[in-house]
């Protein structure tokens, strides 16, 4: 049934029966009661359009995502988020928008969203350190909300986030609690504020524990199996190999671990191997018992969240941003133990 039937059936104007089921005020509550109870009977349920039309809104998110990160759109990562951000935005009336755009025309991309009232909001990925796309928005007048945090920006914006700093001083202290101390950090790239935060975290235990900063124990790279496996197989090869490694992603861990294997050594006894696990839903860290001791917090989640905090800014701007730091769990796995000792 559309919206004509539905108001010939009832005896009202369309316009009445669009504005009861979209909540406008100056419908009386009996109309709004009969309109809501017609609906659920026929089965009604307006369309996007229809509805954007009647509140004069597009009803859209959107996620703006630039050529030199387009990897993020086959990352799982970006996957997960994606997928927790949808059932949101589904559960809502909304739509998702999603868009691959040269770096150079990020500003026209979004003064064309906000010109064309093509989305009600957007949100931001994988912040930088002082991105310049949080200015732009704010200039624009475009609501948004980050996925992170981004460094050096200082107007009030919202934003939700894992405590990354908290997170790995809480791992590389772990790991001198079982008595390591050649610990070495393969990162994110460093350019991105979560990657720079997990190694002040990292930096900030080893200066409590009276331990040197080494350069050659610090990794930073795109969060791939590769990658992960060429740091640990180049560390191993050093004369002072490190007996811990903290990783900054489940798929990288995957490549810390053939590395060791490899080597002939076992993950737990001869290295031990901290991540971080996103909780993907289709890259398990194992089952009842970890394989990795890991510091976890679900991005599926982050995207649910997130977009319910977005959509609340659009629904009243006038409040003040919505703002959450969440705190990642350690869990312990089978990929830890004592620090071997020296013969």
């Amino acid at each position: 049934m559309n919206l004509k039937q539905l108001s010939q059936n009832l005896g009202l104007s369309q316009t009445t029966v669009s504005r009861a089921l979209n909540g406008y005020p100056e419908v009386s509550p009996a109309t709004r009661r009969r309109v809501e109870e017609a609906a659920r009977t026929f089965n009604y349920s307006p369309s996007t359009r229809a509805k954007g039309l009647a509140t004069g809104q597009a009803l859209a998110i959107g996620h703006v995502i630039p050529v030199s990160s387009k990897h993020e759109m086959v990352n799982p990562i970006f996957g997960d988020f994606i997928a927790g951000a949808g059932e949101t935005y589904s559960r809502h009336g909304y739509e998702m928008i999603l868009s691959i755009v040269d770096d150079a025309d990020e500003r026209r991309i979004y003064s064309g969203l906000k010109s064309r009232r093509a989305v009600d909001g957007v949100i931001i990925h994988g912040p930088r350190m002082n991105d310049p796309r949080l200015g732009l928005l704010h200039e624009l007048g475009l609501p948004f909300a980050v996925h992170g945090r981004a460094t050096g920006y200082d107007k009030p914006y919202a934003w939700l986030d894992v405590n990354n700093r908290s997170a790995f001083l809480r791992a590389t202290d772990f790991l001198f609690d079982l008595g390591h101390r050649r610990i070495a950090l393969i990162n994110g790239l460093e350019v991105m504020d979560f990657a720079h935060r997990r190694r002040e975290g990292y930096a900030e235990s080893l200066r409590a524990h009276d331990a040197p900063l080494d350069p050659h124990l610090m990794r930073s790279g795109e969060m791939t199996e590769v990658f992960g496996y060429q740091s640990t197989r180049d560390m191993l090869e050093e004369e002072n190999a490190p007996t811990a490694i903290l990783c900054s992603s489940l798929i990288s861990a995957l490549g810390v671990r053939r590395a060791i294997e490899e080597k002939g050594l076992v993950m737990g006894k001869d290295v031990s191997v901290v991540t971080h696990d996103d909780a993907l839903s289709y890259l398990q860290n194992g089952g009842d018992v970890p394989i990795f001791t890991a510091t976890r917090s679900s991005v599926r989640e982050a995207g649910r969240r997130l977009a319910e905090m977005l959509l609340a800014t659009i629904t009243d701007p006038t409040k003040p941003p919505l703002q959450q730091l969440l705190e990642a769990e350690l869990m312990v796995g089978s990929s830890t133990g004592p620090a071997p000792r020296k013969d």
